[in-house]
Formats: structure tokens, sequence, C-alpha cells
């Protein structure tokens, strides 16, 4: 007898891993969340934006790309579901926004509900990060579609300003002081070009580089950093953020001049910061120009803003308080260049 569960869909294996990420679910909640998990909406409250004076809704939507690849290989997959949560909130916060929730969809050719698991833990504990709360979500059986073994992970964030407090670049100046506060590593854009500077397979990736000080799956796996609560403190001090960029694809020439009014660019002084191990690796091992290196990846900034001057030095501090290190790295600039490296 055809049923379902012989076309490749198992709905007890669905119900055994909603049951398995409850708890994951659970630990995010804010106040705002009505109802629990299992309905066919989220929930969430806006009674507690009603004192802002132009409340407007923001959202970020994301992937973490082929950086998905390397969990396979590894089959390590708690940390994965942190870099589809960092790259939707801090877009949202790039703007301004405080991020509210969070919705994830996983795709996959078999569901196993432990390891289904294990990606919602790592999701569970980015929006815990982000002080969002976890709505909501849809895993999918795709069987015949994708390997068994393998799945696809995005999301989107929803989060609030009020309109006047928008980051949107229009009060950039030329002399404003560009702040650049550290990533982590690659974050999750630019894998398809790593993944053709080393092997992936389980060898090549557990192969301890001093450099690194770890072996290399380890370091490309580091978690996206979450800036939710660094941009958070910068607000706080007092210091107003005339424009941000979140760092990802594109690099630095793509990124930083989404927040420059036309006739401006950015001067960035590359000795300012350190340029993190891992790239220095991958451009030395893939014979890499150096455009190209800061036109794909972040080079160790997930994020650039711009302040006044006489603010520079306190939003560092602001940055720092948050856990997280910033430089001074450059200034902003009457021309067209968009991005010059000095």
């Amino acid at each position: 007898m055809m049923d379902y569960k012989s076309a490749g869909v198992d709905i007890e294996a669905g119900y055994r891993s909603v049951e398995l990420i409850k708890g994951f679910v659970n630990s995010t909640a804010r106040p705002e969340v009505i109802g629990g998990l299992g309905g066919f909406s989220g929930a969430f409250s806006l009674s507690g934006i009603k004192n802002m004076e132009d409340p407007v809704l923001l959202s970020g939507t994301d992937g973490v790309g082929t950086k998905i690849k390397l969990a396979f290989i590894l089959d390590k997959h708690d940390t994965i579901g942190i870099d589809c949560v960092a790259m939707c909130v801090n877009d949202v916060a790039c703007a301004g926004g405080e991020p509210l929730f969070f919705l994830d969809y996983i795709a996959c050719g078999k569901n196993y509900p432990e390891k289904i698991a294990e990606i919602v833990k790592g999701v569970a504990e980015g929006c815990r990060m982000a002080g969002a709360s976890l709505i909501g979500g849809e895993t999918a059986e795709h069987p015949g579609l994708m390997p068994e073994d393998e799945y696809d992970l995005a999301g989107f964030a929803v989060g609030v300003a009020d309109r006047k407090d928008i980051i949107d670049g229009s009060s950039v100046a030329a002399g404003d002081v560009l702040v650049g506060i550290a990533s982590s590593g690659v974050h999750s854009n630019g894998f398809s070009l790593v993944r053709k500077i080393f092997r992936m397979d389980e060898k090549s990736l557990s192969r301890y580089y001093d450099e690194l000080g770890c072996a290399l799956g380890e370091a490309l796996l580091t978690p996206t950093i979450i800036y939710v609560r660094a941009l958070d403190e910068v607000r706080k001090s007092g210091v107003r953020i005339k424009g941000c960029s979140h760092i990802t694809g594109g690099g630095f020439f793509e990124n930083i001049p989404r927040m420059l009014p036309k006739g401006l660019s950015a001067r960035v002084d590359r000795a300012s910061y350190p340029v993190l191990p891992i790239f220095s690796l991958m451009q030395k091992e893939g014979r890499i120009d150096e455009h190209m290196m800061y036109n794909t990846y972040n080079m160790g900034l997930g994020m650039v803003i711009a302040v006044d001057p006489a603010d520079a030095d306190s939003t560092v501090r602001a940055i720092d308080n948050a856990g997280e290190k910033a430089y001074i790295v450059g200034e902003v600039t009457e021309s067209d260049a968009g991005v010059e490296l000095c």
C-alpha cells in the first residue's frame, strides 16, 4: 500500500523534530510573544512600541550560502543557525532597528530529528544573542530533490525603529570618521571561492594551521558575529550613528559605498586594524589578488560605521564595552572613488 512515508516524507519524524526543538524555541521568548510553538503562524504583540513617535518595521532575509557544505563534511550543525540569524538581524540593526522576532526555514532531503534539533539549537542561540524571539519556522522534506544527508537553511527577521532613529546615511559628511568592528572570520560570504581554495574533505578541514591556532574547518565554521548589542551600546552612549555598512558579499567595495551619499567616498587605512590570519592564508593558498580579497570578504571588519569626529573615541569605547573590538579605520572624503584603500 502506498503512503506518504514510502514516498520519502516521514510525518512522524516531523513530529519528533518539533518535540526536540520546543525547549530551544521557548528559551528565546520575549514578553511580546503570544501563544506557543505549533500554530499556523507566530504571533507577536506590538504593544511595546506604542511609545515610539513613528514606529517603522524593518525586515531582513538571508541564508548561509555554501558555508553549509562544511557543516555536512564535518557533521557539525550546532552553529550554522547562528550564522543564519546573524545575516538577517545584522541587516536590521544596520538600519538602526531592534530585532523583534525571527523565523527559519529548513529544507532537507530527509528529516533526521536530532540533526534538525542541532540546527535549531544554533538558531535559538543566535536569537538570544540578538534579543529576538524565534516564533516559528518550517522544516520541509524534499525527497528526490535533495540528497538525504543535506539541507539548506534560511530565515528572516523583523525589527522596529523610530523613524527619527533610522540609519540611512543621509547625514554622512566629508570628514566623518569610519569605525570598524572586528569580524570573527569569513562569516557567511564568499564560500564558493573558499571551496575552490581548499580541498573540501574531512582530512583537509581537520588540518591544523599554526597561524590559525586551530584546524582549518574550525576557523571557517566560526559563527558570524551578531552586532546588535554593539550598535545598541553605541546609541546608548549618546553617539549618533550617521551611516552603517554590514560587510557581507562584495566586501568593502560593494558594501561601504551603500551608506554614503553621492559625491562622498570612504578612505580606509589597511594598517589601522589587523587582517585576520584566515584571510592571509586564503590569499596565499589561492594566489588571490588583494583587490579581489577586499571585493569579496570582510577582511576582518564585519561592520563599518560613520560618526562625527568628536564621537569617534566614545564609539570605540562603547563597542569595546559590548564585548567586541573596534578600530578607527578611516574617514569620509569628497570623491566619487567609492572606497580608497591606503
